[in-house]
């Protein structure tokens, strides 16, 4: 496997982390999970914090809402196979700007 696949791979799989980590301890402290619905509470402070906390979060998210429904709606193969994608996309770009910003601190060589 050449490095700059090893690479993604490490990316893909910390963007994942980094979003079911940041999930579960929303849970944990608001006692609901999380999802997009926190962007509809309409103009407050709470609303715009949400903002950078979904960018990380939306992985998982997107992931746990498609599961859910291809077991309880029967959604098509396509629509998960698709949503299964765009999770993956978007956690290896959450995963390299995790990685790049630890480099940038000096934290990972």
């Amino acid at each position: 496997m050449s490095p700059d696949a090893l690479n993604s791979l490490f990316s893909l799989c910390l963007g994942f982390a980094l979003a079911g980590a940041l999930t579960s301890g929303y849970q944990l402290l608001a006692e609901r999970p999380a999802g997009f619905g926190l962007l509809q509470e309409g103009v407050a402070p709470s609303t715009f914090a949400a903002v950078p906390f979904l960018v990380f979060a939306a992985p998982f998210i997107i992931m746990r809402n498609t599961l859910r429904g291809a077991r309880i709606e029967r959604r098509r193969f396509e629509f998960v196979m698709m949503a299964t994608v765009l999770a993956g996309f978007w956690s290896l770009m959450s995963g390299t700007f995790f990685l790049m910003t630890l480099r940038l601190a000096g934290l990972l060589a």
